[in-house]
Order: structure tokens, then C-alpha cells, then sequence
């Protein structure tokens, strides 16, 4: 944990201290913004230890921690324009703050950097497989929000599609990350794609406790208020879950209710929970965690690294697996 922590305090540093101060300032303005909004700095820090697996001193594979930070809050600001979201971590959002046509042309020039950063950070002989694994990884986000905007219209959702859609829209960057580090550290090919795979599962899971979080979270702890994937119709695995497992009846009763109007907010939630815990989704949802946690793990072992380094990212994952918030 302590490792981790260092990792963040580092990362933070360097973001502080490479600003964009090009003109227009009102192109750079709403980078900066939402750079320094904050958040836990995951992804950077896994690109770190991606690269520290194989080489000692994290300071080389800033570069590509910033890149990795870089292109996921890209995906944010574009995000939030297409959501209309009016916050992202408490404060106004860019296209709020800054208007639509702004934040689209700031996401495109966060994008485009990215690039600078990713050149910044390998030696020559790693750039193509660097450059590659980036744009595989980046293409895969897309498709995941393209699925995941299809899903929201779709009366049908199978739980191998949903599964797919948030490899490909939360987890890929998270194992991408991790891949992105290791092969700036030069390390074997085989011991990349194991690391890419580990991080992959553990950003399944990530997802699926998150799902737990949004249903069955302390309303005190969890930071936003719970069932709001219920009252937003999301076929989340819980729903997608329980019409598999329900009869037909509870089946109906629950389609009814995710797209009733006019119930009132605090009753769907409470109707839709209270099926869930008929149907004991919860148990079902940390059985599937569970699965992906272990072929994670399984990945994980095989990787030809220190075990006091692999260690540090067990840690990791469990701290996001069973987080409160």
C-alpha cells in the first residue's frame, strides 16, 4: 500500500509540474481543468508498476503514466458531452464549463498529446510496440461506448455481451496500462500479454463490484447515491442476472419496473432491490467477481517477476475489489 501511495504522490508531482501552457489558452484551459480535477490515479500508477515488474526506479515510465492519464480523461470529457453529464467528481464538467464545441476540440488535442508522451517514454526499439498496443487499446474503449450506447435501446442483453462490453470499455485501459509500462520496461512479450491479462480480470471484477456498490453500497460510504443504475435502466449484471435466473412472472415484474415512469424514484429502487435479494443476486454477482479475480491472479502468478513486486499488485486489487466507495 505504502508503494502505492508513493506511486500517486509521484505521479501528481510530475501532472503538477507539465501543465499545457499553449495558445489559444482557451483550447489548453479545459485540460488543465479536468487533469487536475483528481481522482485516484489508477491507471497511471498501474503503468508504473507494469514498468517497476521488470526494471527498478518508476521515474522512467512517467512519460507513458501521463499519457495513459492523459487518454483516459480524453474518454471523460468526450463522455460526459455525449451523457450531457452536468458534474464529473463534484465539479462542473468541461463542456459545462467551457461549452460543448470546446471540450470536443480539447478532448481531440488531450488525444493527439498523448502520442508526445508515449514517444517521450520508450527507447527507439520499443516504439512500434508501444505505438500498437496504444491504438489496439484506444479502439477497444471506443467499441466498448458504442456497445454500451447500443445496450441503453436494446430490449435484449446477454450476460457474454455485457461482459464483453466492459472488457472493452473499463477493463482494456486498465490492462493496457499495465502492458504500456511493461513494454517501455523492455520486458519479454509473454510476460506482457500475462500482465495486460491480469489487468484485464481485475477491471471485470472492478466493474462487476461496482454494479454491487451501486445496489447494495452504504449510502454513507459509497460517494453518489445508491440505485442509480436502477433508476437509469442500465443493464447492469445484476439485472441482466436476474432475468436469467427469475420465472417468468418475476421475470415480467421486473421489466415492468425497470421502465415504469412514473414510479417514484426511492420505490423502483426499492422494488427492484428487493428481487434482487429474491433472486440473491448479490451472492451470484460475487461469484462472478470471484471467477475473474482468480483467473487474474492465475495470470499473475506465471509472470516472470519478483514475487515482492507481484505482490504490490495483489494489493491493488484488492483494494479496489472490496472497496466501500
Amino acid at each position: 500500500m505504502q508503494q502505492i501511495e508513493t506511486y500517486q504522490r509521484l505521479f501528481q508531482q510530475y501532472l503538477s509540474s507539465h501543465p499545457f501552457k499553449s495558445e489559444p489558452v482557451s483550447l489548453y484551459e479545459p485540460i488543465n481543468y479536468i487533469m487536475e480535477l483528481g481522482g485516484k490515479r489508477l491507471r497511471p500508477v498501474l503503468a508504473l508498476l507494469g514498468y517497476t515488474m521488470f526494471e527498478e526506479g518508476p521515474e522512467k515510465a512517467l512519460p507513458v503514466a501521463y499519457a495513459v492519464e492523459l487518454f483516459h480523461n480524453f474518454t471523460l470529457v468526450h463522455d460526459d458531452i455525449m451523457d450531457q453529464a452536468p458534474l464529473r467528481r463534484g465539479k462542473p464538467t468541461v463542456h459545462e464549463r467551457y461549452g460543448a464545441n470546446t471540450g470536443i476540440l480539447s478532448g481531440d488535442v488531450m488525444l493527439i498529446h498523448v502520442y508526445d508522451y508515449l514517444l517521450q517514454a520508450c527507447e527507439p526499439a520499443h516504439t512500434h510496440a508501444l505505438i500498437s498496443a496504444f491504438n489496439r487499446i484506444a479502439v477497444e474503449v471506443c467499441q466498448g461506448q458504442q456497445y454500451d450506447m447500443e445496450f441503453e435501446s436494446r430490449q435484449e442483453v446477454a450476460i457474454e455481451e455485457y461482459i464483453r462490453m466492459i472488457e472493452l470499455k473499463t477493463a482494456a485501459l486498465l490492462g493496457g496500462s499495465l502492458q504500456l509500462g511493461a513494454i517501455v520496461a523492455g520486458a519479454p512479450p509473454v510476460d506482457i500479454e500475462r500482465l495486460a491479462f491480469f489487468g484485464r480480470q481485475i477491471g471485470i471484477a472492478f466493474q462487476l463490484h461496482d454494479d454491487l456498490l451501486d445496489v447494495f453500497g452504504d449510502p454513507g460510504k459509497f460517494g453518489k447515491k445508491v440505485g442509480g443504475d436502477i433508476v437509469q435502466n442500465k443493464k447492469t449484471f445484476l439485472v441482466l442476472k436476474a432475468l436469467e435466473l427469475a420465472d417468468e412472472a418475476t421475470r415480467q415484474r421486473l421489466r415492468s419496473l425497470l421502465v415504469d415512469s412514473k414510479l417514484p424514484e426511492t420505490d423502483k429502487i426499492s422494488a427492484v432491490t428487493a428481487l434482487f435479494e429474491q433472486l440473491d443476486i448479490a451472492r451470484h454477482t460475487e461469484i462472478a467477481k470471484s471467477t475473474f479475480r482468480q483467473q487474474a491472479y492465475d495470470s499473475l502468478e506465471a509472470v516472470q517477476a519478483p514475487n515482492a513486486k507481484k505482490q504490490v499488485l495483489m494489493q491493488l486489487a484488492e483494494l479496489l475489489m472490496e472497496r466501500e466507495v
